[in-house]
Order: structure tokens, then sequence, then C-alpha cells
């Protein structure tokens, strides 16, 4: 059932711990949910202490290797990738993937339940002091499919049972999922997470939004053409002034448009690679599109409801915009009518040289 609202008396600052109690109860899967995401959580409290030390703690940022991705692979990326997976083997989860290696990670034989996470978001902020973050999604195992093959992740955004991140910022911030809304945590002194906000809600409306500008030239029209009419302002179609962000750390994006509303692009692009997007559809995608939804907010490639999607790969790839319900849907019109022309009035139609 869903939780309160954490200003309920009844609740003052519950621990995660027992709220996941109360919303399990004695139901064997919901159990093994509450287990997974509290050894998870118990992982993410590891690399919060790790990533707290900065510089003292060695070289974080150092390139490693190149991932999967073709990023380069920083030290930080390795231990969180560790600390995750020992946790994950506390937890009856079969098998995990992550994007730090190259296919499903075995774990438990008798798992009832596959992990797919980010150990690190935002990995190239680690030397700038900027929140970083672990984005997780948490699937039943299939019956009839070998657990620990990639088979198993061939899965709709509709399956999930629970998704979640911890932001490691000026706070370490938990915003989880289980189906039963969007709820906030928030780490205390005791290393214990407790209820912030038993019932996020994002704001319908917004008027800032997030997109990295220097792609500008790469993007399809449909998202110029949207970003050209918020940059425009009050005197453009939208008829309001916007402000722009952009953190180049997905978690940090989406925890202000948690907190205070908003819209983040990360469309795909002309670059090579780029066509179909570049975040991750299992573990990147999937868990901040549930997240989103479960709080009144939306999240799609464009036009498709990201949870509609089914993933072909484990790596596979996806366009993402997600945010305030309103604006989300705007972002779609403009993808799915000619030129905007849904948003926009003759006197903001494109005109060509005698028009």
């Amino acid at each position: 059932m869903p939780v309160p609202a954490a200003d309920s008396p009844a609740l003052p600052h519950m621990p995660l711990a027992a709220v996941l109690d109360e919303w399990a109860g004695a139901d064997g899967l919901r159990r093994d949910v509450a287990s997974t995401i509290n050894a998870l959580t118990d992982g993410a409290k590891a690399l919060a202490a790790r990533i707290a030390e900065g510089p003292l703690g060695g070289d974080l940022g150092a390139v490693l290797a190149c991932g999967e991705a073709g990023e380069g692979q920083k030290a930080l990326d390795v231990i969180a990738h560790d600390l995750m997976v020992a946790a994950a083997r506390r937890a009856p989860v079969a098998a995990l993937v992550s994007e730090e290696a190259d296919g499903p990670v075995a774990l438990a034989l008798d798992g009832t339940l596959l992990v797919a996470l980010d150990p690190l978001d935002g990995s190239s902020n680690i030397d700038t002091d900027i929140s970083v973050g672990t984005i997780f999604s948490v699937f039943a195992r299939p019956e009839g499919v070998a657990g620990t093959g990639a088979a198993a992740f061939q899965r709709s955004g509709r399956e999930l049972l629970a998704a979640g991140y911890v932001i490691y910022g000026p706070h370490v911030a938990l915003m989880l999922s289980v189906g039963a809304g969007t709820w906030h945590f928030a780490l205390d002194r005791e290393g214990s997470f407790r209820l912030v906000d038993g019932a996020v809600r994002v704001a319908e409306e917004t008027a800032e939004f997030a997109i990295n500008m220097s792609n500008y030239r790469h993007w399809d029209p449909p998202i110029r053409l949207y970003v050209d009419d918020c940059l425009a302002g009050a005197s453009g179609p939208h008829e309001r002034d916007f402000n722009m962000r952009w953190v180049a750390s997905m978690v940090a994006d989406a925890h202000r448009i948690f907190r205070r509303g908003g819209i983040y692009l990360y469309p795909g692009d002309g670059r090579k690679g780029y066509a179909n997007g570049r975040l991750r559809l299992l573990y990147e995608a999937f868990p901040i599109a549930f997240l989103m939804e479960q709080a009144g907010g939306a999240a799609t490639e464009g036009r498709t409801p990201i949870l509609d999607l089914r993933a072909a790969t484990p790596h596979e790839r996806t366009a993402l915009v997600f945010g305030s319900r309103g604006e989300v849907a705007r972002v779609a019109r403009y993808h799915l009518e000619p030129v905007g022309q849904s948003e926009r009035s003759p006197l903001f139609a494109q005109r060509g040289l005698f028009i």
C-alpha cells in the first residue's frame, strides 16, 4: 500500500528498512525486493564514504580503460561496480547487469530477481566535486529463461518491480519506487536512510529545461525548434521565460526536477553513434522513467513512453526526455506535428525567403 507523506505524525523520518518491511508484509516476492533494495543501499553507503574522501582517497578520477560505451572508465567507476556487485551478492539476485561489465554477472543460482544498474552515473564530474549517483532497476527473474543470460534482461519497462537512484551530493539522498508512488529518503549521520517524503510529486508544468546546448547543430529539427521556442521566452509561442540548466550528471538533473519541476532532454542526434541516443535503456532510462511516472511526471524517447519500450540487449541505448508531464507532452507534439505546428501560431511559423 502507498506510504503516507513523511509529514504524517505516524511516520517521523521512518527508516528505509521499516518502510520496506511495512510495504512487503508477508508476500515472498516483495520481501525479496525489500531485501535487495536494502542490500543495494548498503552498497551505496559504502560508496558514499569513498566519494566523501575526495582526493584524500587517491586519484578516483584516473582513467583506467575504455568502457563498453567508449567512454573512459575511471577508478571510481570500478570501485562503485565492485561495491554494488558485492552488495547484490547478499540479496536474492540471480544476475546483475552493470555499465561496467560487458555481460551479465552471475550471482545466486536460486535468486528470484535480476538487477540492472549504473554504479556511478556522472563519473565525468568526479574531479569537480559535483553530484554523482547510482541508478538501479529490479526485475523478477523470468521463468523458463536462464537467469544469468542476456536473454533474461530482454525486458519491458512495464515489468519493473522497483527502481531508484542514490545521489551523492551535499547530503546523500535516495529516490525509490516499488510501484506505490515515489519515496524520498535522506542518509542520516548514523548511516540510516530515513523517509523525507512518502508521496513525491513532480510539478505538472515548468519553465526550466536541461539540455547540452553544445550539440545544438547535431539535433533533429523538432528538438531544435522546441529549444528555440524556449529561448524565445515570453515573446515566443510558450509565452513564458525559461531558465536553462545542465549538470552532465543525470541524477543531479533528475533530483532537481523532482524537487522543483523541469524537463530534461538527451535526444538522439546526427553524430556517429548517437542516432538512437546514448543513455542505457535498462539501467538509466527505465529507472528514471519509473520514478517519474510514479511521481506524476512523464518520460519518453521523444514520442513513446520509455516504459513501453523493451530492451533487446543489456546495454541498449535510447534518447530520453523526462520531467514535468505537460512539458514532456509538448516535446512529443513537436515530434508528431510538422515543424511544431501544434505549438506555433502563424506569427511564429518558419518563413521562407519571400514570405
